[in-house]
């Protein structure tokens, strides 16, 4: 793979950190799991909380199956970003460098930046929401204390990226126990939780539907997973790289599976505690207030506000990681982490506190339905520029996605845009409704240029200029490695001289026998002179010697529980050894040769080159230490 400046992980300090070592199975899987799980943190932040909750107390299970497709989508699209970052070494964002021009580039960092800054924000109020409900702190004196979390997960980040998987891992394990003690407390039906994952959607509940896959779906994380897998140090190989994709399909699908049980448990809580009761609910704190009087239990409530408050800070140090990868791999510039994530925080910050001011906390849930709108609307512009490097052999040579890859990576991407720009343009237009026409004139052009932009990179993905990723060289190696497979053989043709020699040969056909567990056929050709005429009618002491000869190596070599048989040939060696070997099921072909030239072969014939140029099956040749002849009126093969 051609490596420059541009191959260098966007996270100082992480590449190819983790070692990953010979041993069973099991234990380099280990090794492996880890990226997937920060990733996942994306996908179960308090954005996500508020359709879940939405959709569970207006439609009861019905939208199941909408959270279950949803996460089928992003396992894809995760996979394809693991598997960009494995192959090529690059991450996203660097490969949109590496691609496109300097204006579509900046552009495209533009509206990663702003992603972020939503997603961010969704963090900030959920942890802000979270340490309300939990301690009663007021929602202003929340947004300071999120300001100092900051210093608290870059310190978590200098510890490694191994202890920083391990922290996350620890965080999305305890939110998983709260949900399962919601769940206990709240009695769902079962029934109707299978009921929910049968396909069924109405108009009524078609908003709620785009709004759950829009914020599942989260762009930063095709960033930040492309760049993460880098921190295992595989080796530059094909058989390397396609263990590592192997394993981090395995990491992706664990970890999106535990997010996928957050998010259904937050819409099977709010189905059995709200839709069985007819109380619509809106809000995350609304959701708080109403558990405990309707489940009488203390613990219900603290479970909930627990596992918002670690799912907001959780998804704040993912946030913290994308940013760094998206600045350093669109623009190529460092910024001390500390001083990246302050500006995150306080672009995330100033208005939350602004909307906590002027419309307290029902300001806030309007804020984090706000930041799924936003990411929704940044997030085609890092599916496609995925899809359409995964897609390109020029960039990943063998490990190109196949066509119905490209078939169904397409159809999703389809899928969610068209999904997404409905979910967009229904909640600008519920905004901008009797908006003064200034307001027209400013927004209209630059949905425009965004519509413009993304239908230059989907061109682009088909028509334009494929850049050249992968050295010819290495795609040359990658082609014979994605050919070399294990062969196995079932009968393994054994041609003997009637010599000393032939317990090389036979030593030789058993070590393969035994490893392939195959069975024997010994060959031996009767070359008299009377074979030449008479061919197998022709009855000499010679003849009968070499069967008996036969037979006995046969009952030698059965005895070492081997399956064999024999056969007898009469006429010249070379013909007869390629007649058997191509009228017989035999695969695999071992005789001797004593390595004769010149004069010798005219003496003793050339039975070695002649066979192995007839056949069409794997040839071993065995060298023979021992006499050739040993009974001089006969010239052996």
């Amino acid at each position: 793979m051609h490596k420059d400046k541009t191959s260098k992980l966007s996270i100082d300090n992480l590449e190819g950190t983790v070692a990953v070592k010979k041993g069973k199975w099991l234990r380099r899987l280990f090794v492996f799991i880890g990226p997937a799980y920060l990733v996942s943190i994306g996908y179960m932040d308090p954005g996500n909380w508020a359709t879940d909750i939405e959709g569970g107390a207006r439609f009861g299970y019905a939208l199941l199956w909408v959270i279950l497709m949803s996460n089928l989508m992003a396992l894809l699209l995760q996979t394809l970003s693991a598997r960009l970052g494995i192959v090529t070494g690059l991450d996203l964002a660097q490969g949109c460098r590496r691609e496109y021009s300097k204006f579509v580039v900046f552009f495209l960092w533009i509206l990663a930046e702003i992603a972020i800054a939503a997603t961010d924000l969704a963090e900030v109020i959920g942890t802000i929401i979270g340490l309300n409900l939990l301690f009663g702190i007021p929602l202003l004196w929340g947004a300071g204390i999120t300001a100092f979390d900051t210093f608290l997960l870059l310190a978590i980040q200098r510890l490694g990226v191994r202890k920083m998987e391990a922290f996350i891992v620890a965080l999305i394990g305890t939110i998983g126990a709260c949900f399962l003690v919601e769940i206990f407390f709240a009695q769902p039906s079962w029934k109707g939780i299978a009921a929910g994952f049968i396909p069924h959607l109405d108009s009524s509940s078609l908003y709620i539907a785009i709004g759950i896959i829009g914020a599942t779906v989260m762009p930063h994380n095709l960033y930040l997973h492309s760049s993460l897998v880098q921190s295992r140090k595989i080796t530059n190989t094909y058989t390397g790289k396609t263990e590592a994709c192997k394993f981090n399909l395995i990491d992706s699908a664990i970890a999106l599976n535990v997010a996928f049980f957050v998010n259904a448990a937050i819409l099977v809580v709010a189905a059995a505690v709200f839709f069985n009761r007819g109380i619509v609910v809106t809000e995350i704190q609304q959701a708080y207030q109403l558990l405990e009087p309707i489940l009488g239990s203390k613990i219900a409530p603290i479970a909930f506000a627990l596992a918002l408050l670690i799912a907001g800070q959780s998804s704040t140090l993912t946030g913290t990681l994308s940013g760094q990868i998206v600045m350093e791999g669109f623009l190529n510039i460092k910024m001390r982490p500390w001083l990246r994530r302050m500006l995150t925080r306080s672009l995330a910050l100033i208005p939350a506190i602004i909307v906590i001011i002027i419309a307290g906390s029902e300001g806030t849930y309007k804020m984090l339905i706000l930041s799924q709108v936003v990411l929704s609307l940044q997030l085609p512009f890092a599916i496609i520029p995925l899809l359409h490097f995964t897609s390109d052999k020029n960039k990943m040579g063998k490990f190109v996605n196949r066509l119905w890859v490209k078939i169904l990576g397409w159809f999703i991407t389809v899928l969610i845009v068209v999904l997404n720009l409905k979910l967009v343009l229904d909640e600008l237009s519920g905004w901008i409704h009797g908006a003064p026409f200034w307001l027209w004139i400013i927004i209209l052009p630059l949905l425009l240029f965004l519509l413009g932009v993304l239908v230059f990179i989907t061109i682009r993905s088909f028509r334009g200029k494929s850049t050249i990723w992968t050295s010819k060289e290495v795609s040359t190696v990658q082609d014979i490695a994605s050919k070399i497979k294990p062969v196995s053989f079932k009968n393994i043709g054994v041609a003997l001289e009637h010599s000393q020699g032939d317990a090389e040969i036979i030593s030789a056909a058993i070590s393969l026998a035994k490893q392939n567990h195959a069975r024997l056929t010994l060959i031996h050709v009767v070359e008299t002179p009377g074979t030449f005429v008479f061919g197998k009618d022709s009855d000499s002491l010679h003849s009968r010697e070499d069967e008996s000869y036969l037979e006995s190596l046969t009952r030698e070599i059965e005895e070492r529980d081997l399956a064999v048989e024999f056969m007898l040939c009469f006429g010249k060696p070379a013909d007869e050894i390629v007649k058997a070997v191509n009228e017989s099921d035999i695969d695999f072909l071992v005789f001797g040769s004593h390595g004769h030239r010149g004069i010798e072969d005219v003496v003793f014939g050339q039975t070695a080159s002649t066979v192995r140029h007839e056949v069409d099956i794997p040839v071993l040749i065995v060298q023979i230490s021992s006499p050739r002849i040993e009974r001089p009126q006969r010239n052996k093969p």
